[in-house]
């Protein structure tokens, strides 16, 4: 029986909530699925698929970062797959980053002015999302790179992250997780992680597709520029 991990950060509980979901949609046929902290992951010997979630506000969680950097190694012998939690994505033309991209199609929003981004909408691109996620895994190709709304409660956040969520983002509290689009992701990544046999003429992955049909568009500075 192969065996996946769900390993997340989480700064309040509810990266924690859609790892579990992810864990469950995974598990649907003969696998085992671990979910644990990436606090407590000491050994990924035993696995044969890696599922790293974490939210971002000030970027993406510091934590999850690291234990891409420090696993490089292992990443380029079993698959490996990322889901990112946020508040706020910038609508734009881009859909692939340089690795396969799922977006929920709920998340994105205009700009306010056209071709004048302020500097929220800038900082809440995809590029600046997804960039740091590759530049850490050290040109380890994710499988499949999902991202999805987030829950955003200022009662249970550190000063600093209830600071730039409400001055500098401006984003309102509240729950925007798709639980929908979490599960098609996730479920999709059984056929990724090679657990399961595509259907004859489906050659791509739910996992891999993203919320809505667009075409692709590759980001040349994915791995040009470096960010912590």
């Amino acid at each position: 029986m192969k065996r996946i991990l769900v390993a997340y950060a989480t700064m309040a509980g509810s990266t924690a909530e859609v790892a579990r979901v992810v864990a469950e949609e995974i598990a649907r046929g003969d696998v085992q699925v671990d979910v644990l902290p990436l606090s407590e992951v000491t050994n990924l010997a035993a696995y044969d698929g890696v599922v790293v979630g974490a939210p971002m506000i000030m970027g993406w969680h510091r934590t999850a970062l690291g234990f891409l950097r420090n696993h490089r190694g292992v990443f380029q012998r079993i698959p490996l797959a990322v889901f990112v939690t946020c508040m706020s994505l910038t609508q734009s033309r881009e859909t692939s980053v340089g690795a396969p991209l799922y977006v929920d199609e709920r998340l994105p929003k205009p700009p306010e002015t056209a071709g004048r981004l302020k500097f929220r909408e800038r900082y809440t691109q995809l590029a600046n999302y997804v960039r740091p996620i590759l530049l850490a895994s050290g040109g380890v190709k994710p499988v499949s790179i999902g991202v999805f709304g987030g829950r955003l409660d200022y009662g249970r956040l550190k000063w600093w992250a209830v600071f730039f969520a409400m001055v500098i983002l401006q984003a309102p509290a509240g729950d925007r997780r798709n639980w929908t689009a979490i599960r098609s992701w996730a479920a999709g990544l059984r056929m990724a992680f090679q657990l399961e046999t595509p259907l004859a003429g489906d050659s791509a992955s739910t996992a891999a597709r993203p919320a809505r049909a667009e075409e692709e568009a590759t980001i040349e500075s994915v791995h040009a520029g470096s960010r912590s």
